[in-house]
């Protein structure tokens, strides 16, 4: 049996050959999680409906992999205007993680100018004891 999973979350496949995410023991990585809506696939054109969809992609990909956003360690945000972005992120964020004092670790990057979409994340995550 191999020792890493492959963690794919219903209704939504990448389209290159790698999973949402990768499970070795306790430890989840998730892949690039984009702004797509996880039902359609399709992309919307607004912030704050990709930062939504962002979130709804995170919690569906923790809970594939047997975990809940409360074994959520640190996530990786990257968007086209941090600046202008975070009221949008801030707000689904606390609405993730309303507790203060456990909350994960963040870190903020920008994307090219260039890119199709707002935003785009990361996040690792320490399931289980």
């Amino acid at each position: 049996m191999a020792r890493r999973k492959s963690i794919n979350y219903p209704g939504f496949k990448h389209e290159n050959p790698i999973p949402n995410a990768s499970r070795i023991g306790n430890i989840l990585m998730s892949s690039i999680i984009s702004g797509r809506d996880p039902q359609s696939g399709q992309m919307p054109p607004e912030l704050a409906d990709q930062v939504t969809n962002v979130f709804k992609q995170i919690r569906l990909c923790v809970e594939a992999a047997g975990g809940s956003v409360e074994d959520i360690i640190k996530v990786n945000f990257w968007m086209k205007d941090p600046a202008t972005g975070r009221k949008a992120l801030n707000g689904e964020w606390s609405a993730m993680f309303p507790d203060p004092e456990s909350r994960p670790a963040r870190h903020t990057l920008a994307l090219p100018a260039t890119a199709a979409n707002h935003v785009t994340c990361d996040f690792t995550a320490v399931i289980g004891g």
